[in-house]
């Protein structure tokens, strides 16, 4: 593969990758009749829109390696490395979480009981999912070293630790003592 096309091809296929197992899962589940969304953990009018926000460093970091300067600085050779790496280490982790959940998967907090998930990548971390998408936020700041790919990977960092505060009350009214065993041994985010 030519040398300028490996950047921007690898930084697209994760995503890509990540939101078509996403929707594939979706229609699997919607044909077994399992229905993945929940009740929204945190207020719907922040939930839904941090979701698409979440396109702004993806995107960012897709035009900087189509060669769209966003940077404000030159981005050294090491931290363009450097935030590769974390770019497939994060949604690695994102897709790890995802498909561990299996059929426990949810948009928000279940609305009937599920299976807490203990095992696979869940030994190391209560939230891979989070963890793996916010590592990508910080691999697109890195790359771009752009203040507003920065400041949109750190406002959905908040969302999303705000997400996690809500869902883990969800996860304690449903599994009870299981769960507060498992926040013992794990966690939130390492």
């Amino acid at each position: 593969m030519n040398a300028r096309l490996f950047e921007p091809v690898f930084i697209a296929v994760f995503p890509a990758v990540f939101l078509i197992g996403l929707v594939a899962t979706w229609l699997a589940m919607r044909r077994r009749e399992i229905d993945m969304e929940g009740a929204p953990p945190i207020d719907p009018r922040l939930l839904y829109p941090s979701k698409a926000v979440m396109l702004v460093p993806w995107g960012a970091m897709f035009l900087q390696s189509c060669g769209v300067g966003l940077s404000l600085f030159a981005v050294p050779r090491p931290l363009v490395w450097l935030s590769l790496f974390l770019w497939a280490a994060g949604f690695s982790l994102a897709m790890a979480g995802r498909f561990g959940l299996g059929s426990s998967f949810r948009v928000g907090c279940a609305k009937e009981k599920t299976v807490l998930k203990t095992g696979g990548i869940f030994r190391f971390s209560r939230n891979p999912i989070y963890l793996g998408l916010n590592t990508t936020f910080l691999a697109s700041a890195l790359y771009t070293l752009n203040p507003v790919v920065l400041l949109a990977g750190a406002g959905l960092a908040v969302v999303h630790h705000r997400i996690i505060l809500a869902e883990e009350e969800c996860l304690r009214r449903m599994f009870g003592r299981e769960y507060e065993d498992f926040c013992g041994r794990t966690g939130r985010y390492l």
